[in-house]
């Protein structure tokens, strides 16, 4: 334990885990504790290599072999509110590299086609000379980041999944160290998807790459934090803002917050409070803004728990605002995410307008808003997600 501007800080994982069990923030976790345990030997072989390759003769000249050794990654897999995102923070705070790059694995992607398509346009107009744009690309991303960090590790879009094999053979050949988290094991990534035997090379050079450690078969201990808490709340005002913010910090506990996106076909839709599985929009957010279908699906894709604040009464005067709050419902119930929302009035009194189709389905939407936050439905996606925390790999 060492003082940093008075402050104790703990020059492990394993040490600052169990530091916060002493505090009694977290109950110890035999599993939590493996993985803690890996991330500090990983942390070891990374500063082992920066020593190893600083450029003094003499370290070449006795570390040059340890030098061109790869340090090879971790994958971490386990269900929701298993700790990944917690010994990710500690992690990435603690490992002793400049060049270190944390984020949504989607955002990367994301990131990834918006250079991967400038350098098409750069080609085109003879600004650049190499016709295929993955290789430099891979590159760059290398350049700006040794070590690279993913929360939330899933594959979901053909467009990555069709490039993902190309792009980390040039990240991996550049020397780039990967940690990832994800729901699932790697032979479970993209399952289903569309040419998936195209994908499957990207498998193989993810378990050649990083040691992959399950951290299952445990306790999700931010449904212990949620499960008395409503999950509908009225009337507005400061009160139920108070419930919904202890909601909120119920599920994001052990998850960095920040803002995020879901790309849809090329566009990007905001997500202005995202933490780990869980995203928390304002019903200004979803409803007045032109967003469609494929938008709120993208959404429940990616989150399994979406919070919506101040959902107002609406009016005739309201049908568009209308129209998508029905869409929106009908897709988290159909995709069975778990809302979390506050209103100016029970789900009945939501819509006022007499006339229009918008009335007739609202009266749908108010059946699905009383369902979706009764215990059978709140069991059952408690159910599901367990038996997701307990999946063997493989």
């Amino acid at each position: 334990m060492h003082l940093r501007d008075g402050i104790q800080t703990h020059p492990s994982v394993a040490q600052r885990y169990r530091h916060l069990v002493e505090l009694g923030e977290i109950a110890s976790d035999p599993a939590q504790l493996a993985v803690a345990a890996a991330l500090d030997r990983l942390i070891g072989e990374i500063a082992g290599k920066r020593l190893a390759a600083k450029s003094s003769a003499l370290g070449w000249l006795f570390g040059k072999n340890r030098a061109a050794e790869p340090v090879r990654g971790l994958y971490i897999h386990g269900g929701v509110g298993r700790g990944k995102t917690m010994l990710m923070d500690m992690y990435f705070d603690l490992v002793p590299v400049r060049r270190k790059r944390r984020i949504h694995f989607n955002a990367f992607m994301a990131d990834a086609q918006d250079r991967i398509q400038k350098h098409r346009q750069a080609r085109k107009n003879g600004t650049v000379k190499e016709d295929d744009p993955i290789p430099p690309v891979a590159r760059e991303l290398a350049r700006e980041a040794w070590v690279l960090c993913f929360d939330e590790f899933s594959v979901t879009d053909i467009a990555d999944a069709m490039i993902l094999s190309r792009l980390f053979s040039v990240l991996f050949a550049e020397g780039v160290v990967l940690v990832a988290t994800s729901n699932v094991a790697p032979d479970d990534l993209y399952r289903d998807g569309l040419n998936r035997k195209l994908f499957l090379p990207f498998v193989d050079l993810l378990k050649r790459y990083t040691d992959v450690l399950a951290l299952d078969a445990g306790k999700d201990y931010r449904l212990d934090r949620f499960n008395h808490l409503p999950v509908y709340m009225t009337p507005g005002g400061p009160d139920t803002d108070r419930k919904m913010d202890d909601a909120w910090d119920a599920v994001s506990h052990g998850f960095t917050e920040q803002a995020a996106e879901v790309v849809v076909k090329g566009r990007h839709v905001p997500v202005p409070r995202a933490a780990g599985a869980s995203a928390r929009f304002t019903f200004a957010d979803l409803c007045e803004k032109p967003l469609a279908a494929r938008d709120y699906l993208a959404i429940a894709a990616q989150y399994d728990t979406v919070f919506i604040d101040h959902v107002p009464v609406l009016s005739e005067a309201h049908r568009n605002e209308a129209k998508r709050l029905i869409l929106l419902i009908d897709t988290l119930y159909d995709r069975q995410i778990r809302l979390v929302m506050s209103a100016d009035a029970p789900p009945g009194e939501l819509y006022q307008g007499k006339r229009g189709t918008e009335a007739f389905e609202f009266q749908r939407t108010a059946s699905r808003l009383m369902e979706m936050q009764s215990k059978d439905w709140l069991d059952a996606w408690t159910a599901r997600h367990s038996s997701k925390s307990s999946r063997p790999e493989g």
